[in-house]
């Protein structure tokens, strides 16, 4: 089982082990397009995994800061009273590269740049980049990826 994501597609899609896709999703990455560097707000390319999973068993929407649960439920009320803000919803996978000098370690370490598939506002716009670096994804499709992949699935990002 593997993850790919296509950066100009902004989709993804859950592969087999014979390498055919099973299930695909529209994804919102980084704004600023591709990128490894550290600080750079881009989306990094290249073989990972998923180094983590965050979040099993919470509720659709769960708002979480530093990969923690704050113990609030994402709305449009709660948005207000804190605009701007990079929501984080329902699910955590947590990415690490494992391409040396190219997406680990260093400036260009993929977990240390804290890079996630995660969940995002229902308002938020998906097939366009607009992230800050993560893959975002709608709550709902991403609670059931959540539960379809193990900690290790490889997720490959490319531009194409």
């Amino acid at each position: 089982m593997e993850l790919r994501i296509s950066l100009a597609d902004q989709r993804m899609e859950l592969l087999n082990e014979e390498g055919e896709a099973v299930q695909a999703w529209s994804v919102s990455t980084a704004a600023k397009g591709a990128g490894e560097l550290a600080g750079s707000y881009q989306t990094p390319r290249g073989r990972h995994l998923i180094r983590a999973k965050i979040g099993a068993g919470l509720p659709l929407n769960t708002v979480f800061r530093a990969r923690r649960p704050t113990g609030e439920i994402y709305t449009p009320e709660l948005a207000l009273a804190h605009p701007g803000r990079d929501w984080i919803l329902t699910r955590i996978l947590w990415l690490s590269g494992l391409e040396p000098g190219h997406n680990r370690l260093a400036n260009r370490d993929t977990m240390r740049r804290y890079i996630y598939i995660h969940g995002t506002p229902d308002t938020e716009p998906m097939g366009v980049p607009a992230s800050h670096g993560c893959i975002r994804m709608r709550n709902a499709d991403l609670a059931d990826l959540f539960d379809r992949v193990p900690v290790y699935t490889t997720v490959l990002i490319v531009e194409s």
